[in-house]
């Protein structure tokens, strides 16, 4: 028995199978970048949320800041409101030395910071 071998089949075999190789290489090439992308933005996340970490420190530190000194400026209005009423007193002035009238509010106007 002898084989034939029909060229024409053959060469259509082989263009198959080279075409299925070559998407066989691209498949494969899409994952390996598919991976090394995956792994970029993992790191590049992590990165982001150490960022957001010690953005969020530094925000509450800033923010506690900000209270203690609306704190100091409250309690310096009301010291230098005592000091004004006590010296208006002492020069005689009647009207400014009633505890009735309260402190002038600085914080509305920018006040002492």
């Amino acid at each position: 028995m002898a084989i034939q071998v029909n060229s024409q089949g053959l060469g259509q075999s082989l263009a198959r199978l080279r075409a299925a190789l070559g998407g066989l290489e691209s498949a494969a090439d899409r994952r390996l970048g598919a991976a090394d992308s995956t792994q970029t933005l993992a790191s590049e996340l992590a990165l982001m949320q150490d960022d957001r970490a010690r953005l969020a420190g530094e925000l509450d530190a800033a923010m506690a800041r900000a209270e203690r000194l609306a704190q100091a400026n409250r309690e310096v209005d009301k010291r230098l409101a005592t000091v004004t009423r006590n010296i208006k007193k002492v020069l005689g002035d009647e009207k400014a030395a009633t505890p009735d009238e309260p402190p002038p509010d600085h914080t509305a106007s920018g006040g002492l910071a």
